[in-house]
């Protein structure tokens, strides 16, 4: 199949549309030249904080990356020649550096042409994992750390199509990895084979409501395939290079090893399938082995799960969230929903955790309760854990201390906040690996430590403080004092001398990594020297500023100011606002902003920023809260909410003298298009807008979209108003749509643009439609993503400029 680079500007939907055969174009030099970079490697560390790995690979994929053989199959979507995700963004060189030097050492022995993904450190640090993907599959290869060498373990036989294949056993030696099975039969062809009857489904009655999934299997041939894709033999495979059958062929879907390595957790899925759900619902069986392969327990089993409750905060019956334990050797723990799974029932206890020793000849015991549906745990010691749950609903969230080793000791409440709140956010407390490469709580003198981003009215400032476990009481260590930049704590490094590991960046400095004592004043070390690639905006004025809504909600954005612009005369420019929408359930935290005017800037096709090279003030990331208190729902005045937003930072910057008001557009992506097609239809604030990627009829989502919990047939109103489709006679404003040709997300399929572009047309709406072949939701080929910042200057140079 060979790709034509012209772009689908027009997709037959039934009737003539004007069609442009348009090739690809590139954007003005002053968004090339921001668009056409080179990207900085990312940085991986071992845990002594002794090596780092660089990681480079291109700033965009091409179309030939995107131009590949594809099946959608459950969910996922994967190349059947290599064996491997097709939307996997591959490393393309490797370098490793001393972190106390500053030489870069190239990675010798990669193969040609290296396309690396599902890197995995050794538990000793000594050794990476990599798979490289050829033309025919995946192989297996590691790294020597030390010696800065690559070799080939495998050949190009791994299964990776359900993700990572391979994991790391605790002697630093042995592999366990998937593997095609010897005797795999080739795929079905559907197009080749007549079906020999109908494709049938059945409901039970029973209410099930089901959001719209992507990529689902349709029919046998479907089944067939996607029991041959994810099928594999796990091997057992040594450093050497030599493998030993482990388990023979079965639709293996997780392999956990215990922390000791004694005992593997292997989860298969299991018969009958689903055309309505994604493979992670399909049924599944979960064994767990010694590390001879000798089975020693099933310690779950679930059925097909089509029928849930509704509601955000439903889970399915049973077992659920089982893993190992990581403070010991080899204890599963799992929780079991009290109230079956359904929010609506009222119970005083929502879930249970439990606790089962291996080799699980006794019955697990309870380990604690939680009023709300449990979120997580880490695990500290024998007296130590930290549990979380939470009720989407309520908005609420709370943390836990409890001792794993008396179940009757009453879990002591050591956070209660509304999620949504980041201003009283307390921070993640900070892990370390143990004896078995296994994170757990941190604790140093019956101490844990949380690291906090630091979000308050004045601005971010981050901090650590120490929490004492026997009092409960906080100590602030240390807290970021920069004004002029923004720091972000990533890890202690040594709790007794005070090194921690920061990244710092402004607005101007690529962020970069440090090692600073926080025991000593302005000690800080640099560990790594990248430069901005962004030179030619470095002049760009750019500050967040708030404002309020005519409800007295706080709202926020980040301005930029062309380089030079005289704020003194003031000369009134177009306005761009890029914005993607954000429910609340309280005008608290809605006005809360977590925007710093310090990030590096960092121009991208998500936004609108490139434009500040052409003339234009733009308001990027423009806070657009919907809030529904109490027992009001917040779609419930979504339309009215998202006007009185956009109006309100119009008026912001209208109110700084930088604008012509009349010379307004408005952008986004996904949900930020919905918004944008909305504010086009019910209001006459903006000149145009451009939507990308968006569903703009909400009866095709009628079991609950984005946060919206209730169904089309309960709030048909709701529904009705928020969809742009249903007052597309309103539309009298130029808008252009873009979608990606393959989009993969729920809600947001291309029909949604291709069907709202129709009814425009045929309503005489001023519209245009550009479908970016091979693109999924978000897009990455460097032909498509040059095309669109073509697309978009286009057009606001005709509709918004001139």
């Amino acid at each position: 199949m060979k790709l034509k680079v012209t772009l689908l500007l027009f997709l037959s939907l039934g009737f003539a549309f004007a069609q442009e055969n348009l090739t690809y174009q590139k954007p003005p030099k002053s968004i090339l030249d921001l668009a056409d970079y080179e990207r900085a490697p990312t940085v991986s560390m071992d845990t002594k904080k002794e090596y780092m790995l660089l990681s480079y690979r291109s700033t965009y994929k091409t179309l030939d990356d995107l131009n590949q053989e594809e099946l959608r199959l459950g969910g996922l979507r994967i190349n059947p020649i290599t064996n491997i995700s097709s939307t996997v963004t591959y490393v393309s060189n490797f370098k490793i550096r001393k972190i106390s030097g500053k030489e870069e050492i190239q990675v010798s022995g990669l193969p040609e042409n290296p396309k690396i993904s599902n890197i995995l450190w050794s538990p000793n640090d000594k050794k990476i994992l990599f798979s490289h993907t050829t033309k025919s599959g995946v192989e297996l290869w590691v790294l020597d750390v030390a010696s800065a060498k690559a070799t080939r373990l495998t050949d190009a036989t791994v299964n990776a199509n359900l993700g990572n294949p391979f994991s790391w056993f605790l002697d630093n030696e042995t592999i366990l990895v998937k593997m095609l099975p010897k005797d795999r039969q080739p795929l079905l062809d559907s197009k080749k084979d007549l079906p020999t009857g109908p494709i049938i489904s059945n409901t039970s009655g029973e209410k099930s409501q089901n959001r719209t999934y992507p990529d689902m299997l349709k029919n046998k041939n479907d089944e067939a395939n996607f029991e041959n894709i994810v099928t594999s033999e796990l091997y057992k495979v040594n450093l050497n290079g030599t493998a030993t059958l482990f388990k023979k062929a079965a639709m293996y879907a997780g392999e956990r090893i215990s922390p000791d390595g004694n005992y593997i957790m292997l989860t298969t899925i299991e018969k009958p399938f689903s055309y309505v759900v994604p493979l992670n619902r399909f049924p599944s069986k979960t064994i767990v082995y010694d590390k001879d392969g000798k089975e020693i327990k099933t310690v779950n089993e679930v059925p097909l799960n089509e029928i849930m409750p509704k509601g955000f905060m439903a889970v399915r019956k049973g077992k659920r969230e089982m893993a190992w334990r990581n403070d010991k050797p080899a204890t599963l723990y799992y929780v079991v929903a009290l109230d079956e799974g359904n929010p609506a029932n009222k119970v005083d206890f929502r879930d249970e955790i439990f606790l089962w020793d291996a080799p699980f000849t006794n019955n697990p015991v309870t380990l604690t309760k939680t009023p709300q549906r449990f979120s997580s745990i880490i695990w500290g010691n024998d007296n130590t854990a930290i549990v979380y749950d939470e009720w989407y609903d309520t908005r609420n969230t709370k943390t836990y201390l409890i001792n794993p080793s008396n179940a009757g000791q009453e879990p002591k409440v050591i956070s209660d906040r509304n999620s949504q709140d980041i201003y009283s956010d307390p921070g993640t407390f900070e892990t370390r690996k143990n004896q078995y490469n296994k994170y757990v709580l941190a604790i140093e003198n019956e101490n844990a430590y949380r690291i906090g981003e630091g979000f308050t009215k004045e601005g971010q400032f981050p901090f650590i403080d120490a929490f004492n476990l026997k009092t409960l009481k906080t100590n602030r260590l240390y807290t970021s004092a920069y004004k002029d930049k923004k720091e972000d704590i990533l890890e202690i490094e040594d709790f007794k001398s005070g090194k921690v590991l920061v990244q710092i960046q402004s607005k101007n400095d690529y962020p970069n990594y440090y090692f600073r004592n926080i025991k000593k004043q302005n000690n800080l070390t640099p560990i790594t020297t990248f430069k901005n690639p962004f030179e030619s905006i470095k002049n760009v004025s750019k500050e967040v500023i708030k404002y309020k809504r005519k409800d007295g909600v706080e709202l926020s954005g980040t301005l930029y100011l062309p380089a030079g612009y005289d704020k003194a005369k003031k000369e009134k420019l177009p306005l761009l606002i890029w914005a993607y929408p954000a429910e609340y359930k309280d005008k608290n935290s809605a006005g809360q902003t977590s925007q710093n005017p310090n990030e590096f800037t960092f121009p991208y096709y998500g936004s609108f920023v490139y434009w500040v090279t052409k003339g234009y003030v733009v308001l990027d990331d423009a806070a657009f809260p919907i809030i529904g208190e109490g027992t009001t729902e917040p779609n419930d005045n979504f339309i009215t909410q998202l006007v009185d937003n956009a109006e309100a930072a119009i008026n912001a910057v209208d109110a700084l003298g930088y604008i012509n008001r009349k010379k307004v557009a408005v952008g986004g992506h996904s949900y930020g298009a919905f918004m944008t097609a909305n504010l086009l239809t019910h209001s006459n604030l903006f000149a145009c807008g451009i939507a990308r990627s968006g569903a703009y009829n909400r009866t095709l989502t009628p079991f609950g979209f984005q946060t919206e919990q209730r169904n089309y047939w309960e709030v048909p109103t709701v529904y009705n108003t928020m969809s742009p489709f249903m007052n597309a006679e309103k539309m009298k404003t130029p808008i252009l749509l873009v979608h990606g040709e393959a989009d993969n997300n729920p809600g947001t399929f291309t029909l949604q643009t291709e069907r709202y572009f129709q009814a425009l047309k045929g309503l005489g709406a001023p519209a245009r439609m550009v479908i970016l072949p091979k693109e999924s939701h978000g897009y990455v080929a460097k032909e498509n993503i040059l095309h669109l910042l073509w697309e978009q200057d286009q057009f606001l140079e005709k509709n918004l400029k001139n």
